[in-house]
C-alpha cells in the first residue's frame, strides 16, 4: 500500500505544476481553461489505468492464495484421513 501512496502523491505533485505552469502561462483565459481541462483528463485516464492495473494485480494475487489454501487443505484432509486409517489399524 505505500507504493500506491506514493504513486498517487507523485501524480497529484505533477498534475499541481502542470496546473500552476498552465496558470502562469500568458495564454488568454479561455485557452488557459481548456488546457487545463485536457491535462484534467489525461490525468484521470492515467490514474484510471493505474488504478485497473492494480486491482488486476491484486485480483491475481488472491486467486493464487485461494489456490494455495485449497492445497493445503487438500494436502490436510489427505494426512488426517492417513491419520484415521492408521489409527484404525493400530487399534485393529
Amino acid at each position: 500500500m505505500n507504493s500506491g501512496k506514493v504513486l498517487l502523491g507523485i501524480l497529484a505533485g505533477a498534475a499541481a505544476g502542470a496546473l500552476l505552469g498552465i496558470l502562469f502561462a500568458p495564454d488568454k483565459g479561455e485557452k488557459t481553461r481548456k488546457k487545463i481541462a485536457k491535462k484534467g483528463e489525461d490525468y484521470v485516464d492515467s490514474l484510471k489505468e493505474k488504478f485497473d492495473d492494480f486491482i488486476d494485480n491484486i485480483s491475481v494475487k488472491m486467486d493464487e492464495v485461494k489456490e494455495e489454501v485449497s492445497d493445503f487443505a487438500e494436502q490436510t484432509k489427505t494426512k488426517v484421513s492417513e491419520a484415521k486409517k492408521a489409527t484404525k489399524t493400530a487399534n485393529g
